[in-house]
């Protein structure tokens, strides 16, 4: 049985009622109701009711982010390998692979030289840095971000792209199709997973996805959309939309993110149809690890205790306790070494063969 029929009635009436526009849920932490067009709410007790709120909560990423596209729609990836390094236990490979027709996504492909079979293959997002997927793959100048790198050297393959405008991906998201850079990110990600499970050396069902900061954030919303990915790993990259800079909303609303913050709903986190918690809950019943440093003055610790206290529920509701693990190290804006550590064992548990 593949993995991806682990999320069972909790994802599959998801794409039939996706992109209705969804009712208004006045307390987003509040993630075991489901409310009709009217604002009538109803108790969420099983898989069934709970995708209809999941449902809700995708089409409210829609709203502010704008459509993910068709996948019939989907282009030849036709991947172009650039360059290759030998790094003694793996091969960083330098490739590009298309995401839609004319535009190129960069990206750097770690392959473990050992043969094992197909092995679990890890989706590897970098944070704000002009470098891009070079920090992730080990070329930048903090080590506690080289998280491909060192997947790769415990026997993942790690496919790390570059967000759009960063690295060597120029992108112009004026001229662009999407109303955001955010789902422009997803979509790319979405095509990462794709090329991913073409390799001869990858098992299909074994792939995750980790991010730090921008990549952080960036994992949870891919992961959302994007049920092959089977574990999320997310550090310092997000808090409940109120706590972040005592709701503050700017930092969102570049063309990098999400105008519509702006543009639509005038910065008030009251306004924007979807938060954290409900990310959180999207994503299961497959894994999530968070690593929420005290001292991360980005992302407010308290808020991601928000959220992960509202989305437990449904992680319980979907037989998955386990699946949801939080860590809150002593530490600034980073990704610790013991963090890091934990988080691998995790994305090893829930990636272990079946």
């Amino acid at each position: 049985m593949r993995r991806s029929s682990l999320l069972g009635a909790a994802l599959a009436a998801t794409a039939v009622v996706a992109l209705a526009a969804p009712p208004h849920y006045p307390d987003r932490t509040q993630l075991l109701e489901v409310r009709d067009a009217a604002g009538k709410a109803t108790p969420v007790r099983n898989a069934e009711e709970w995708s209809k709120r999941r449902a809700h909560v995708l089409a409210g990423m829609e709203e502010v982010m704008g459509p993910l596209p068709d996948p019939k729609a989907k282009c030849e990836l036709d991947v172009k390998v650039v360059g290759e390094v030998d790094e003694g236990a793996y091969v960083r490979r330098q490739v590009t692979y298309q995401a839609e027709k004319g535009d190129r996504v960069p990206a750097y492909l770690l392959l473990p030289k050992e043969n094992k079979g197909k092995r679990p293959a890890m989706l590897c997002l970098h944070q704000t840095t002009k470098i891009g997927k070079g920090e992730p793959a080990g070329l930048g100048g903090k080590a506690e971000l080289h998280y491909a790198k060192e997947l790769a050297q415990r026997g993942f393959v790690c496919l790390a792209p570059d967000y759009p405008s960063f690295g060597d991906y120029a992108y112009d998201f004026a001229k662009g199709p999407h109303p955001s850079g955010s789902i422009k990110a997803i979509w790319n990600n979405v095509r990462a997973v794709d090329l991913l499970q073409s390799l001869a050396e990858v098992d299909p069902d074994r792939i995750g996805v980790i991010g730090h900061s921008l990549g952080g954030h960036n994992a949870l919303f891919t992961a959302a959309f994007e049920p092959r990915l089977q574990v999320a790993v997310t550090s310092c990259g997000f808090t409940r939309f109120p706590r972040y800079y005592g709701g503050d909303l700017k930092g969102w609303t570049s063309d990098r993110y999400m105008p519509r913050i702006r543009t639509v709903y005038e910065l008030k986190p009251e306004k924007v149809p979807f938060d954290f918690p409900e990310v959180l809950g999207a994503i299961a019943p497959r894994g999530v690890f968070i690593c929420a440093p005290t001292r991360d003055d980005n992302f407010d610790r308290l808020g991601v205790e928000e959220c992960v206290t509202a989305a437990r529920p449904v992680f319980d509701l979907l037989g998955a306790k386990d699946r949801l693990a939080v860590v809150y190290p002593e530490a600034g804006h980073t990704f610790p070494k013991e963090t890091r550590d934990a988080a691998y064992a995790f994305i090893e548990k829930v990636l272990a063969p079946r």
